[in-house]
Protein backbone atom coordinates (compact mmCIF):
# COMPACT_ATOMS: atom_id res chain seq x y z
CA UNK A 1 0.00 0.00 0.00
CA UNK A 2 1.34 2.99 -0.92
CA UNK A 3 1.68 6.10 1.71
CA UNK A 4 1.56 9.51 1.53
CA UNK A 5 4.30 11.90 2.86
CA UNK A 6 2.39 13.17 5.43
CA UNK A 7 1.97 9.64 6.74
CA UNK A 8 5.78 9.14 6.15
CA UNK A 9 6.17 12.09 8.13
CA UNK A 10 4.19 11.40 11.24
CA UNK A 11 5.35 7.83 11.36
CA UNK A 12 8.91 9.23 11.82
CA UNK A 13 8.55 12.02 14.70
CA UNK A 14 6.88 8.74 16.35
CA UNK A 15 9.44 6.57 15.50
CA UNK A 16 11.75 9.42 16.47
CA UNK A 17 10.09 10.33 19.92
CA UNK A 18 10.31 6.78 20.90
CA UNK A 19 6.42 6.33 20.61
CA UNK A 20 6.84 3.31 18.47
CA UNK A 21 7.47 1.00 21.54
CA UNK A 22 11.78 1.45 20.86
CA UNK A 23 11.83 3.09 24.08
CA UNK A 24 10.19 0.14 26.19
CA UNK A 25 11.90 -0.13 29.80
CA UNK A 26 14.34 3.15 29.11
CA UNK A 27 15.41 4.93 31.89
CA UNK A 28 13.62 8.37 32.37
CA UNK A 29 16.98 10.56 31.37
CA UNK A 30 17.45 7.88 28.31
CA UNK A 31 14.10 9.04 27.51
CA UNK A 32 14.42 12.45 27.53
CA UNK A 33 17.92 12.17 25.67
CA UNK A 34 15.67 10.81 22.55
CA UNK A 35 12.55 12.43 22.64
CA UNK A 36 13.00 16.18 23.99
CA UNK A 37 12.91 18.01 27.47
CA UNK A 38 9.79 17.23 28.61
CA UNK A 39 7.50 20.74 29.17
CA UNK A 40 6.84 21.15 32.62
CA UNK A 41 3.87 23.77 33.95
CA UNK A 42 2.66 21.80 37.17
CA UNK A 43 0.95 18.92 35.41
CA UNK A 44 0.91 15.78 34.76
CA UNK A 45 2.64 16.05 31.27
CA UNK A 46 6.64 14.43 32.29
CA UNK A 47 4.74 11.47 33.98
CA UNK A 48 2.77 10.70 30.24
CA UNK A 49 5.99 11.40 28.51
CA UNK A 50 7.83 8.96 30.77
CA UNK A 51 4.81 6.51 30.30
CA UNK A 52 3.69 6.52 27.13
CA UNK A 53 7.42 5.81 25.86
CA UNK A 54 8.90 3.65 28.91
CA UNK A 55 6.13 2.40 31.04
CA UNK A 56 7.75 4.45 33.80
CA UNK A 57 6.06 4.25 36.95
CA UNK A 58 5.54 7.79 38.82
CA UNK A 59 7.77 5.90 41.69
CA UNK A 60 10.52 5.84 39.09
CA UNK A 61 9.81 9.11 37.82
CA UNK A 62 10.49 10.82 40.96
CA UNK A 63 13.06 8.52 42.03
CA UNK A 64 15.18 9.61 39.50
CA UNK A 65 14.33 13.51 40.29
CA UNK A 66 15.50 12.34 43.52
CA UNK A 67 18.80 11.40 42.16
CA UNK A 68 19.05 13.93 39.57
CA UNK A 69 19.17 12.07 36.65
CA UNK A 70 16.54 14.48 35.86
CA UNK A 71 15.03 17.72 36.75
CA UNK A 72 13.05 20.46 36.05
CA UNK A 73 14.66 23.96 35.01
CA UNK A 74 14.12 27.01 33.43
CA UNK A 75 15.76 26.44 29.94
CA UNK A 76 14.39 27.34 25.96
CA UNK A 77 12.52 30.62 26.11
CA UNK A 78 12.90 30.68 29.87
CA UNK A 79 10.22 27.90 30.28
CA UNK A 80 10.42 24.94 32.65
CA UNK A 81 11.01 21.90 31.39
CA UNK A 82 12.21 18.30 33.10
CA UNK A 83 15.38 17.75 31.44
CA UNK A 84 18.12 14.55 31.44
CA UNK A 85 21.16 15.54 33.81
CA UNK A 86 23.86 15.85 30.85
CA UNK A 87 21.73 18.80 29.68
CA UNK A 88 21.04 20.60 33.15
CA UNK A 89 23.80 23.24 31.76
CA UNK A 90 22.37 23.98 28.36
CA UNK A 91 19.24 24.37 29.56
CA UNK A 92 20.48 26.71 32.49
CA UNK A 93 22.33 29.09 29.95
CA UNK A 94 19.64 29.09 27.64
CA UNK A 95 17.26 30.41 30.32
CA UNK A 96 20.26 33.25 30.60
CA UNK A 97 18.48 35.71 27.83
CA UNK A 98 15.15 35.41 29.80
CA UNK A 99 15.74 35.93 33.11
CA UNK A 100 16.04 39.61 33.27
CA UNK A 101 12.70 40.43 33.02
CA UNK A 102 11.82 41.13 36.26
CA UNK A 103 14.94 42.69 37.84
CA UNK A 104 14.10 45.46 34.96
CA UNK A 105 10.74 45.75 36.13
CA UNK A 106 11.99 45.67 39.95
CA UNK A 107 14.59 48.58 39.06
CA UNK A 108 11.76 50.75 38.22
CA UNK A 109 10.67 50.09 42.15
CA UNK A 110 13.92 51.17 43.74
CA UNK A 111 15.45 47.69 43.58
CA UNK A 112 19.10 48.16 43.20
CA UNK A 113 21.24 44.79 41.94
CA UNK A 114 23.45 45.45 44.83
CA UNK A 115 20.90 45.00 47.13
CA UNK A 116 19.88 41.68 45.19
CA UNK A 117 23.46 40.29 45.59
CA UNK A 118 23.26 41.34 49.32
CA UNK A 119 19.92 38.77 49.48
CA UNK A 120 21.67 36.15 47.49
CA UNK A 121 24.45 35.70 49.89
CA UNK A 122 21.66 35.90 52.75
CA UNK A 123 19.89 32.76 50.85
CA UNK A 124 23.09 30.44 50.54
CA UNK A 125 23.75 31.32 53.61
CA UNK A 126 20.55 29.85 54.64
CA UNK A 127 20.48 27.12 52.92
CA UNK A 128 23.83 26.04 54.12
CA UNK A 129 21.88 23.46 56.67
CA UNK A 130 19.47 22.17 54.28
CA UNK A 131 16.05 22.96 51.87
CA UNK A 132 14.10 25.74 52.70
CA UNK A 133 10.39 26.70 51.73
CA UNK A 134 10.36 30.68 50.45
CA UNK A 135 8.22 31.34 53.48
CA UNK A 136 10.90 29.66 55.80
CA UNK A 137 13.79 31.42 53.97
CA UNK A 138 11.69 34.96 53.96
CA UNK A 139 11.81 34.60 57.87
CA UNK A 140 15.96 33.19 57.42
CA UNK A 141 17.25 36.32 55.02
CA UNK A 142 15.33 38.52 57.85
CA UNK A 143 15.51 42.02 56.46
CA UNK A 144 17.77 41.27 53.50
CA UNK A 145 14.17 40.47 51.65
CA UNK A 146 11.91 43.11 51.78
CA UNK A 147 8.28 43.95 50.81
CA UNK A 148 7.38 45.80 47.11
CA UNK A 149 4.23 47.09 48.54
CA UNK A 150 1.12 47.72 46.34
CA UNK A 151 3.36 48.96 43.47
CA UNK A 152 5.15 45.56 43.53
CA UNK A 153 1.79 43.69 43.72
CA UNK A 154 0.53 45.48 40.64
CA UNK A 155 3.72 44.31 38.30
CA UNK A 156 3.51 40.93 40.21
CA UNK A 157 6.35 41.85 42.43
CA UNK A 158 5.62 41.16 46.06
CA UNK A 159 8.81 40.80 47.96
CA UNK A 160 12.80 40.85 46.57
CA UNK A 161 12.67 37.49 47.42
CA UNK A 162 12.07 35.81 43.84
CA UNK A 163 14.44 37.46 42.50
CA UNK A 164 17.15 36.17 44.08
CA UNK A 165 16.15 32.83 43.68
CA UNK A 166 16.01 33.19 39.99
CA UNK A 167 19.00 34.52 39.68
CA UNK A 168 20.49 32.05 41.77
CA UNK A 169 18.44 29.27 40.05
CA UNK A 170 19.56 30.31 37.12
CA UNK A 171 23.66 30.70 37.73
CA UNK A 172 22.68 26.97 39.25
CA UNK A 173 24.07 28.10 42.62
CA UNK A 174 20.59 26.38 44.03
CA UNK A 175 17.60 24.42 42.70
CA UNK A 176 14.03 24.11 43.40
CA UNK A 177 12.60 20.96 44.11
CA UNK A 178 9.25 19.66 44.85
CA UNK A 179 8.12 19.26 48.50
CA UNK A 180 6.77 16.09 48.13
CA UNK A 181 9.19 14.75 45.27
CA UNK A 182 5.93 14.77 42.02
CA UNK A 183 6.50 16.98 39.79
CA UNK A 184 3.01 17.27 38.87
CA UNK A 185 2.32 19.75 41.98
CA UNK A 186 3.35 23.90 42.55
CA UNK A 187 4.50 23.39 46.16
CA UNK A 188 8.60 24.02 46.17
CA UNK A 189 11.34 23.99 48.70
CA UNK A 190 15.12 25.44 47.21
CA UNK A 191 18.24 23.50 48.41
CA UNK A 192 22.04 24.61 47.49
CA UNK A 193 22.57 22.37 44.47
CA UNK A 194 26.26 20.89 44.95
CA UNK A 195 28.19 20.29 42.53
CA UNK A 196 27.17 23.23 40.35
CA UNK A 197 26.22 21.99 37.04
CA UNK A 198 27.29 25.48 34.98
CA UNK A 199 30.55 24.78 36.96
CA UNK A 200 33.64 24.71 34.67
CA UNK A 201 30.70 25.49 31.40
CA UNK A 202 31.38 28.77 29.51
CA UNK A 203 28.84 28.23 26.81
CA UNK A 204 28.08 31.68 24.59
CA UNK A 205 24.84 31.92 23.46
CA UNK A 206 25.89 31.27 20.41
CA UNK A 207 27.03 28.13 21.44
CA UNK A 208 24.15 27.00 23.17
CA UNK A 209 21.82 27.24 20.84
CA UNK A 210 23.94 25.53 18.20
CA UNK A 211 23.56 22.74 20.66
CA UNK A 212 19.76 23.15 21.34
CA UNK A 213 19.56 23.02 17.29
CA UNK A 214 21.57 19.51 16.98
CA UNK A 215 19.21 18.27 19.66
CA UNK A 216 15.93 19.58 18.55
CA UNK A 217 16.31 18.76 14.69
CA UNK A 218 17.25 14.85 15.93
CA UNK A 219 13.90 14.90 18.62
CA UNK A 220 11.68 16.70 16.33
CA UNK A 221 13.24 16.89 12.67
CA UNK A 222 12.16 17.04 9.95
CA UNK A 223 11.48 20.66 11.43
CA UNK A 224 11.41 24.06 9.58
CA UNK A 225 13.48 27.05 10.77
CA UNK A 226 10.64 29.00 12.13
CA UNK A 227 9.67 26.30 14.13
CA UNK A 228 12.86 25.89 16.02
CA UNK A 229 13.20 29.72 16.38
CA UNK A 230 9.73 29.41 18.31
CA UNK A 231 10.99 26.80 20.52
CA UNK A 232 14.58 28.48 21.42
CA UNK A 233 13.40 31.58 21.56
CA UNK A 234 15.85 32.84 19.54
CA UNK A 235 16.43 36.19 17.50
CA UNK A 236 16.22 35.06 13.28
CA UNK A 237 20.14 35.89 12.91
CA UNK A 238 21.11 33.93 15.99
CA UNK A 239 18.74 31.01 14.98
CA UNK A 240 20.24 31.04 11.42
CA UNK A 241 23.90 30.85 12.94
CA UNK A 242 22.83 27.80 15.16
CA UNK A 243 21.81 25.72 12.47
CA UNK A 244 24.60 26.54 9.76
CA UNK A 245 26.63 23.60 10.65
CA UNK A 246 23.56 21.43 11.02
CA UNK A 247 23.74 21.09 6.78
CA UNK A 248 19.50 21.06 6.75
CA UNK A 249 18.24 19.68 3.83
CA UNK A 250 14.84 20.02 2.43
CA UNK A 251 13.18 16.83 4.08
CA UNK A 252 9.34 18.08 1.75
CA UNK A 253 8.70 18.54 -1.30
CA UNK A 254 7.73 21.92 -1.34
CA UNK A 255 10.76 21.87 1.47
CA UNK A 256 8.38 23.21 3.99
CA UNK A 257 10.47 21.15 6.50
CA UNK A 258 14.17 20.30 6.63
CA UNK A 259 16.71 17.65 8.05
CA UNK A 260 20.44 17.72 8.89
CA UNK A 261 22.47 16.06 5.87
CA UNK A 262 23.04 13.23 7.79
CA UNK A 263 19.74 12.40 8.75
CA UNK A 264 18.32 11.99 5.20
CA UNK A 265 18.95 8.69 4.22
CA UNK A 266 17.36 7.22 7.39
CA UNK A 267 14.32 9.52 7.03
CA UNK A 268 13.78 8.32 3.11
CA UNK A 269 14.64 4.51 3.77
CA UNK A 270 12.01 4.54 7.24
CA UNK A 271 8.97 2.23 6.34
CA UNK A 272 5.93 2.91 8.34
CA UNK A 273 4.81 -0.01 10.64
CA UNK A 274 2.05 -2.08 8.94
CA UNK A 275 0.20 -2.75 12.23
CA UNK A 276 -0.99 0.61 14.59
CA UNK A 277 0.99 1.65 17.20
CA UNK A 278 -1.28 3.35 19.63
CA UNK A 279 0.13 6.03 22.19
CA UNK A 280 -1.76 8.09 24.58
CA UNK A 281 0.22 11.04 25.36
CA UNK A 282 -0.18 14.50 27.33
CA UNK A 283 -1.29 17.58 25.46
CA UNK A 284 1.98 19.03 25.68
CA UNK A 285 4.05 16.35 24.10
CA UNK A 286 7.05 17.11 22.63
CA UNK A 287 5.47 15.14 19.22
CA UNK A 288 3.15 18.75 19.43
CA UNK A 289 4.34 21.55 21.57
CA UNK A 290 8.25 21.65 20.32
CA UNK A 291 7.09 22.34 17.02
CA UNK A 292 3.99 23.96 18.29
CA UNK A 293 2.03 22.26 15.53
CA UNK A 294 -0.95 19.88 15.44
CA UNK A 295 -2.08 20.53 12.00
CA UNK A 296 0.68 18.14 10.64
CA UNK A 297 -0.41 15.49 12.73
CA UNK A 298 -4.11 15.60 11.55
CA UNK A 299 -5.22 13.64 8.34
CA UNK A 300 -6.97 16.27 6.24
CA UNK A 301 -10.48 14.75 6.94
CA UNK A 302 -10.03 15.68 10.32
CA UNK A 303 -8.95 19.23 10.07
CA UNK A 304 -12.44 21.09 10.06
CA UNK A 305 -13.04 18.66 13.44
CA UNK A 306 -14.56 20.85 15.96
CA UNK A 307 -13.45 20.52 20.06
CA UNK A 308 -13.42 22.04 22.63
CA UNK A 309 -10.61 24.47 23.30
CA UNK A 310 -10.77 27.51 25.93
CA UNK A 311 -14.55 27.08 26.43
CA UNK A 312 -15.75 26.80 22.80
CA UNK A 313 -16.03 24.92 20.24
CA UNK A 314 -13.04 25.02 17.27
CA UNK A 315 -11.93 23.39 14.28
CA UNK A 316 -8.88 20.95 15.28
CA UNK A 317 -6.63 21.84 12.30
CA UNK A 318 -6.47 25.37 13.35
CA UNK A 319 -5.00 25.12 16.79
CA UNK A 320 -1.34 25.56 17.37
CA UNK A 321 -2.10 24.07 20.83
CA UNK A 322 -3.52 20.71 21.66
CA UNK A 323 -6.97 21.21 23.51
CA UNK A 324 -6.95 18.07 25.67
CA UNK A 325 -4.22 15.15 25.70
CA UNK A 326 -3.77 12.98 22.87
CA UNK A 327 -4.29 9.64 21.45
CA UNK A 328 -1.92 8.68 18.37
CA UNK A 329 -1.54 5.65 16.14
CA UNK A 330 2.34 5.90 14.24
CA UNK A 331 2.20 9.54 14.51
CA UNK A 332 -1.25 9.96 13.88
CA UNK A 333 -3.69 12.44 16.08
CA UNK A 334 -7.01 10.01 16.27
CA UNK A 335 -8.46 11.41 19.18
CA UNK A 336 -8.63 13.19 22.44
CA UNK A 337 -8.68 12.14 25.98
CA UNK A 338 -8.90 13.64 29.48
CA UNK A 339 -9.44 11.76 32.67
CA UNK A 340 -12.37 12.02 35.19
CA UNK A 341 -11.34 12.17 38.53
CA UNK A 342 -14.96 12.57 40.14
CA UNK A 343 -15.60 9.30 38.00
CA UNK A 344 -12.10 7.84 38.48
CA UNK A 345 -12.40 7.37 34.34
CA UNK A 346 -10.47 7.97 31.04
CA UNK A 347 -12.99 9.71 28.71
CA UNK A 348 -11.76 9.67 24.98
CA UNK A 349 -13.33 10.61 21.38
CA UNK A 350 -11.87 9.19 18.64
CA UNK A 351 -11.58 10.42 14.69
CA UNK A 352 -11.37 7.12 13.77
CA UNK A 353 -14.77 5.19 14.91
CA UNK A 354 -14.67 1.97 17.18
CA UNK A 355 -11.26 0.80 19.06
CA UNK A 356 -9.81 -2.07 18.27
CA UNK A 357 -8.46 -4.53 20.90
CA UNK A 358 -5.07 -3.02 21.02
CA UNK A 359 -6.03 0.41 21.35
CA UNK A 360 -8.48 -0.68 24.15
CA UNK A 361 -6.06 -2.25 25.86
CA UNK A 362 -3.78 1.15 25.33
CA UNK A 363 -6.22 3.17 27.39
CA UNK A 364 -7.09 1.02 30.06
CA UNK A 365 -3.41 0.83 30.69
CA UNK A 366 -2.86 4.79 30.58
CA UNK A 367 -6.21 4.55 32.53
CA UNK A 368 -4.67 3.06 35.48
CA UNK A 369 -1.65 4.46 35.66
CA UNK A 370 -3.73 7.66 36.13
CA UNK A 371 -6.18 6.84 38.27
CA UNK A 372 -3.77 4.48 40.78
CA UNK A 373 -0.38 6.39 40.26
CA UNK A 374 -0.97 9.98 39.57
CA UNK A 375 -4.67 10.52 40.76
CA UNK A 376 -5.38 12.62 38.04
CA UNK A 377 -3.93 13.71 34.32
CA UNK A 378 -4.34 17.85 34.70
CA UNK A 379 -2.84 19.96 31.93
CA UNK A 380 -1.21 22.59 33.85
CA UNK A 381 -1.24 23.98 37.62
CA UNK A 382 -4.85 25.69 37.10
CA UNK A 383 -6.41 22.73 35.05
CA UNK A 384 -8.58 21.33 37.93
CA UNK A 385 -11.54 19.19 37.22
CA UNK A 386 -14.13 21.93 37.36
CA UNK A 387 -12.57 24.16 34.01
CA UNK A 388 -12.34 20.90 32.78
CA UNK A 389 -15.80 19.71 32.70
CA UNK A 390 -16.56 21.24 29.25
CA UNK A 391 -14.19 19.46 27.28
CA UNK A 392 -14.54 16.10 29.69
CA UNK A 393 -18.57 16.38 28.51
CA UNK A 394 -17.69 17.12 24.96
CA UNK A 395 -15.45 14.26 24.80
CA UNK A 396 -18.13 12.37 26.32
CA UNK A 397 -20.69 13.52 23.97
CA UNK A 398 -18.68 12.79 21.11
CA UNK A 399 -17.44 9.36 22.27
CA UNK A 400 -20.76 7.79 21.96
CA UNK A 401 -21.81 9.32 18.19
Amino acid sequence: MAHTFAQHLRAWWAHRQGLDGSLAGATPEAVLDRSGWARSVAGAGPYLTLFARAGTSRSEADAAVAARSIHELPAARGCTYVLPAHDFALGLALGDAFGNGDMAQARKLGVTDKEIDRLCTAVLEALATGALAPEALREATGGASRSLGEDGKKKGLTTTLPLALGRLQASGDIRRVPVNGRLDQQRYAYTRWTPNPRSGTTLSETDAHIALAQRFFRWIGPASLKEFQWFSGASGRLAKEAVAGLQLQPAAPDGAVMLPAADLDAFRAFRIPKEPRYALVSGLDAITAARRNVTDLLDEKDLEREVVSDASLKAIGRLSDLPSHAILDRGRLIGLWEFDPEASELVYALFTGKPDAALRAAITRTETFVRDDLGDARSFSLDSPRSRAPRIAALRKAGKR
